[in-house]
């Protein structure tokens, strides 16, 4: 299979799974593996083509980003609680990502670890669905300042392959109270500056192994992957209102059960 081929089915993989709870990362290493593909050599392309995804976060709700940046220069209250409570939510991933970068990124290439993540995270969607007590936030910009810092200590947990950062944060802040909407826009927002730096740091780290071939399918990868979150993003929130999150938690319990099994009969 070519490199190109290979670089627009990530895209898609990347695209589709990246703002549901089922980990994008988790499922673009079990596609290398499904595929025969060789982890080391697309490990960094996985994450470099995060900003397409991004893109369309950006575009979907440029509006709410717009209002935000000029309500900055205004002062105005909520604009100024907005961008807080992301920066404030996006710290602790930056300490823990420089401070275990390293160790991170040897769980990349870790298939295992991804199917017992999927396993995990899918009883815990089940459980937080049933037992969580929330109420209307308001929108992120109204959600306090100690549920935000609680919602970036969760999204920590995504750094473990297989976790979902978008599902750690969305069940996140259930636990703590806010509204499956708000959590999910919480959750996109917040992916602009995580993802970004995550991309940024990781194309410096392996700026050196990096050919101009390597880019033009990181920018393959990156328009594929826009492309199609754009059209799942506008689907996922009445999918969300309508039947909840429990038929993603039991498509990770399948599909990490399935890993398991290919994997250990390989």
């Amino acid at each position: 299979m070519s490199d190109l081929i290979t670089a627009i089915l990530l895209g898609i993989v990347e695209g589709i799974t990246e703002f549901l709870p089922v980990s994008s990362t988790g499922h673009l290493i079990l596609a290398t593996e499904l595929l025969g593909y060789a982890a080391e050599k697309w490990s960094v392309f996985n994450i470099a083509i995060q900003p397409g995804a991004i893109l369309a976060i950006v575009l979907l709700y440029w509006r709410t980003f717009w209002n935000a940046f000029t309500g900055l220069f205004r002062r105005d209250p909520e604009s100024v609680a907005f961008v807080r409570n992301l920066l404030i939510a996006f710290i602790p991933a930056v300490v823990l990502g420089l401070a275990f970068g390293d160790q991170i990124e040897m769980l990349l290439e870790n298939a295992v670890v991804v199917a017992w993540a999927l396993i995990v995270g899918g009883v815990a969607i089940l459980v937080v669905e049933k037992f969580a007590k929330t109420s209307d936030a308001g929108g992120v910009a109204n959600v306090s300042l100690r549920t935000s810092v609680g919602i970036g200590l969760v999204q920590c947990l995504a750094m473990i392959p297989g976790v979902s950062r978008s599902g750690a944060t969305i069940l996140g802040a259930m636990s703590m109270g806010v509204d499956r909407k708000t959590a999910a826009e919480f959750s996109f927002f917040l992916a602009l500056p995580t993802l970004t730096g995550a991309t940024v740091l990781q194309l410096f780290k392996h700026r050196a192994e990096l050919t101009s071939d390597d880019f033009g399918l990181i920018g393959v990868g990156m328009l594929v992957s826009f492309v199609v979150a754009w059209i799942v993003v506008k689907a996922f929130l009445a999918v969300v209102t309508r039947y909840g999150f429990a038929p993603f938690a039991w498509y990770r319990i399948v599909a990490g059960v399935a890993a398991l099994v290919w994997l250990g009969t390989r």
